[in-house]
């Protein structure tokens, strides 16, 4: 039986852009659907979930930042590429601070958001090569590479997708300092073309989300002048 394809929502304000992603995602295998803002973006996900959103951060009424952060406020984890006609790192850096797993500047060509979203959903998804149930224990934490999920102690954390992968390569590599760049290769794909301070935001989200606080981090700790090693709590 074949896989089902994977369901995408674009949510854009501009009718034109709205109609020539729906139908280059769809050509592209992707199930797609197209809406204009916010409110019919909920109706969409109650009415059946979706695997990916592309999100247009500038609209009229509620932008994409908004819907970003409502979103994960609300624990919808869905994978989100922002779409932007403003290129400036600092708002690249404010979009994955609100939640989204990548973004995309406009003018853009259309191959390269089926590119972007076959990545996102690439690491969302278990890697083929994970055994069933395969866990990785961290101190108090739990981290199911196969299932995604975590726990610590009895508490199971939500976790966004781009915060799994981290967290993910980071217990591959327990106990051994992985670099911003590694961490770009291993967790966040060549292609997202992400800054060094974006991996600093990402992992400041990651600690938010285990619950390890900043200064005296239990569990992610900074090596300076290298990048970031994840140990059992306490060591």
């Amino acid at each position: 039986m074949n896989a089902r394809p994977s369901r995408v929502i674009v949510v854009d304000d501009d009718p034109e852009l709205r109609a020539l992603l729906r139908r280059f995602l769809t050509e592209h295998g992707f199930e797609t659907r197209a809406v204009d803002g916010g409110a019919a973006l909920d109706r969409e996900l109650a009415r059946m979930p979706a695997d990916a959103i592309v999100l247009d951060l500038m609209m009229s009424g509620e932008d994409g930042l908004a819907i970003c952060r409502r979103l994960r406020a609300s624990g919808d984890l869905t994978p989100i590429v922002m779409l932007t006609a403003r290129g400036d790192p600092i708002d690249r850096i404010i979009g994955l601070e609100s939640g989204a797993d990548d973004y995309l500047p406009k003018p853009f060509e259309p191959r390269e958001l089926v590119a972007r979203l076959s990545a996102v959903l690439r690491r969302t998804r278990a890697p083929g090569d994970v055994s069933l149930d395969e866990v990785v224990r961290v101190g108090s934490l739990a981290i199911n590479l196969s299932t995604r999920t975590v726990t610590r102690g009895e508490a199971t954390l939500k976790l966004s997708s781009r915060e799994f992968s981290l967290l993910a390569a980071l217990a591959r590599s327990r106990g051994r300092p992985l670099s911003r760049a590694q961490l770009i290769d291993r967790a966040l794909g060549r292609e997202a073309e992400v800054t060094d301070r974006a991996v600093d935001v990402q992992i400041a989200r990651l600690r938010r989300a285990l619950g390890d606080r900043a200064r005296d981090a239990q569990l992610i700790k900074t090596v300076w002048g290298v990048g970031y090693v994840l140990v059992a709590d306490g060591a």
